[in-house]
């Protein structure tokens, strides 16, 4: 496997740079296609909201599905031609005649989206030594942070200005150059043994899901569910406060709070091991999500917005950075890596269509007051029941 001493290598800048373009348009595309389904397709809420949701379950199937096959596929097959029909699905955005075609499209994106992000969370810890893979993964994971800032802000403001085509013939451009950097690349793939390989061809179930890592999964689907009653009703709630002009600056003060932090708590994740970290991320949150429940100004919402960005920006990376360490044998990197991420992912999913339930029985504030205590539930189960990594392993 490759490796080097050295962090910001040519490698690991490059990979970071291909992560960041292929959450960019999914990010851009996200923010737009329920707007689309409904003005384009005349589709209902519920059907906009399904053209949105779909693309998740495609994620969540490629993540599983990729994650166990990855090794045995190999990286830079996986990449390749996952980032290829990322592109043409993406270009498929230009037919978009009915909503079940739009279904379609969105699964299949997604199903792509998950296999190349899949692949480039896996190549990427081949380019970080091992004793600084913590503050690599916190600069990696950078590029997810900002796409998450950028795409949809730039998706919005090109709706109003552009068109769904131009948006996606931006979106297609820039998976074309994506793509060029998947095949200039260098990765290297795993020569796995004889037993390896019968492992991850066999259909049990240790070879979808690492055990090893459930524990960490189970804890990013609770952080991921928190986080969702921020991404689903935020637009909505500035609008019960009347904070809408200010909100937009919610996710900017968000990306820029990630942006200065993640670095540093990379080394401090390195240097004092995970739960130096792993504690305020679950505080923050709690605080983050108690703060937006009482916001009354912009001070206070911005605020919220910085604390959660320290909470649950903190605990994405460095979540996955203690998924990494917990699997020893680097053969099930892809499928430890899809493990935790289908965690999050699944937490994100669930959260509108739960939180929604709730939100029929109490208003906003009372659902965020309650959305604080999830930060809170994981952090006691962490203390019981986490075990720690070897301390030899944060030097």
């Amino acid at each position: 496997m490759v490796n080097t001493e050295k962090l910001f290598n040519k490698g690991f800048i490059s990979v970071t740079l291909i992560n960041f373009l292929v959450y960019f348009v999914y990010y851009l595309l996200m923010v737009i296609i329920a707007v689309v389904a409904q003005d384009k397709l005349g589709a209902t809420l519920s059907q906009a909201g399904l053209a949105s949701g779909i693309y998740v379950i495609g994620t969540l199937i490629a993540r599983l599905y990729i994650g166990k096959k990855l090794e045995v596929m190999g990286r830079k097959q996986v990449l390749r031609i996952g980032i290829v029909l990322y592109l043409v699905t993406t270009i498929m955005y230009l037919y978009m005649p009915s909503l079940i075609v739009l279904y379609v499209i969105r699964l299949l994106n997604g199903f792509f989206y998950g296999m190349v992000s899949t692949a480039t969370n896996a190549i990427v810890t081949a380019y970080i030594p091992l004793e600084r893979r913590g503050e690599g993964i916190n600069y990696y994971g950078l590029s997810t942070s900002l796409a998450a800032a950028i795409g949809p802000f730039l998706g919005m403001l090109l709706l109003h200005t552009t068109s769904i085509n131009f948006i996606v013939i931006m979106a297609s451009v820039m998976l074309i150059v994506t793509t060029i950097g998947c095949f200039t690349i260098k990765v290297n793939n795993m020569h796995l043994t004889t037993e390896q390989r019968l492992s991850a061809n066999s259909w049990q179930i240790s070879t979808f899901i690492d055990t090893k890592v459930m524990f960490i999964a189970g804890i990013a689907f609770l952080m991921g569910l928190a986080y969702s009653s921020v991404l689903s009703f935020l637009a909505s709630y500035v609008v019960t406060i009347n904070l809408v002009s200010i909100s937009s600056l919610f996710f900017v003060v968000y990306a820029l709070v990630i942006t200065i932090t993640r670095p540093i708590a990379g080394r401090i994740f390195d240097q004092y091991g995970e739960n130096s970290v792993m504690y305020p991320s679950y505080i923050f949150l709690a605080i983050g999500l108690l703060v937006l429940s009482m916001t009354t100004s912009s001070w206070s919402l911005l605020l919220s917005g910085a604390l959660i960005g320290l909470g649950y920006g903190t605990f994405m990376s460095n979540g996955q950075a203690v998924a990494l360490h917990l699997e020893k044998d680097i053969s099930r990197i892809g499928v430890a890596l899809s493990t935790y991420f289908v965690g999050l992912d699944l937490g994100i999913g669930v959260g509108p269509y739960l939180l929604g339930a709730l939100r029929r029985f109490v208003d906003f504030k009372q659902m965020y007051t309650m959305v604080a205590v999830l930060p809170i539930i994981c952090a006691v189960l962490y203390r019981l029941f986490y075990k720690g990594l070897p301390k030899k392993q944060h030097n």
